[in-house]
């Protein structure tokens, strides 16, 4: 057995692009060059249903290569070396325990399990009707397909952890708060709350000043606050991707924001 991890540009969505795009190019056939509409609304629906065709074209053909570039067994596999390059910020002590916030299909908690053996992963997720195809069972068999049994899944709200403060010897997220309206700093906080004191967080977002705001000043409250170490590592320099890849993908500003409490 394989594990599955999905892809985070849902083939559903890919497909639904594509036919929403051919349903504009039939449409732009029968009414702007055959005889089924005259005069100034043959005209009117010509120009209409040609740039519905052109656009649909266009965010078919992106969100193709997302799904190409994001794809674990394709040739790119950028989710794969995001998910190992932030797997390796995790260096839990044996018996400790780590939390992955948003795991999806489990893809970061296996991970880090994989690299903490004698640790234990919990990885939660409300997994929304927005990436139906990821779910607690999806993760319990990629588990299970990676012979890994350091880790346990449910489901949980990022936005306020059903989880005691200073609870984890590691916390991680990958591609999670941006997805969520609101204080996004907040739930960064809500995250680190269940960080032990010693405790190393890895999270992975797009830190962009327009869903974020300030993020070097945020990494500095972190530092006021007492945390050992803060760090904000650009991650569209060639870490996990280039700049070009990160500005077509609509990932600028990615960054991982590491260091200990």
């Amino acid at each position: 057995m394989k594990a599955d991890y999905k892809n985070w540009m849902p083939k559903g969505m890919v497909l639904t692009g594509m036919g929403v795009t051919v349903l504009f190019l039939i449409l732009f056939v029968v009414f702007g060059l055959t005889g089924a509409a005259s005069g100034r609304l043959k005209t009117i629906l010509f120009f209409v249903f040609l740039i519905a065709s052109i656009v649909g074209l266009c965010v078919s053909a992106w969100m193709l290569f997302l799904f190409r570039a994001f794809s674990y067994d394709g040739k790119r596999q950028l989710s794969r070396q995001i998910i190992e390059g932030i797997a390796e910020y995790v260096k839990l002590p044996d018996g400790g325990k780590g939390l992955d916030v948003g795991c999806g299909s489990g893809a970061l908690t296996i991970a880090c399990a994989k690299r903490n053996a004698e640790a234990s992963l919990l990885g939660i997720d409300r997994w929304g009707k927005e990436y139906a195809s990821f779910n607690k069972l999806l993760c319990e068999r990629n588990a299970k397909a990676e012979g890994v049994s350091n880790v346990t899944f449910r489901q949980g709200d990022a936005t306020r952890l059903d989880l005691s403060d200073e609870s984890f010897d590691a916390v991680t997220s990958n591609y999670v708060y941006h997805n969520i309206p609101g204080d996004r700093k907040t739930f960064l906080l809500e995250t680190l709350r269940v960080l032990k004191k010693g405790g190393t967080f890895a999270l992975h977002d797009i830190f962009s000043k327009a869903k974020y705001g300030d993020m070097q000043a945020f990494a500095q409250k972190l530092r006021d606050l007492g945390y050992e170490s803060v760090e904000l590592i650009d991650t569209t320099d060639g870490k996990f991707m280039t700049g070009r890849e990160a500005f077509w993908m609509g990932l600028s500003g990615s960054a991982l924001l590491v260091g200990r409490k």
